[in-house]
């Protein structure tokens, strides 16, 4: 691997690391906060969701959350938007 390859690799690994801390603070900030302040529950979150409380408790962590695709598929599936269209979201 040439120098210019390496370098963007550690780019890149920097982007996706923090990448999951963007994702988890936008889940809590935007939809997370709100539904939690209209006295609904965490559980109910996770229930509306389709992904398990412990999940919920992962994303609002200040420890840094691997969120797999898996899950933010879900969660994204039950706000009735992409992927795409979440990515959109964050990137404002």
């Amino acid at each position: 691997m040439n120098v210019r390859n390496y370098s963007l690799s550690i780019l890149f690994f920097c982007y996706m690391h923090g990448i999951n801390k963007i994702i988890c603070e936008y889940i809590t900030k935007e939809w997370l906060t709100p539904w939690l302040n209209s006295k609904k529950s965490q559980r109910s979150f996770a229930d509306h969701h389709n992904i398990e409380e412990s999940i919920v408790r992962k994303i609002k962590s200040p420890e840094e959350y691997h969120i797999p695709v898996e899950t933010l598929y879900k969660i994204c599936e039950s706000r009735n938007i992409t992927l795409s269209e979440f990515f959109r979201l964050i990137k404002k």
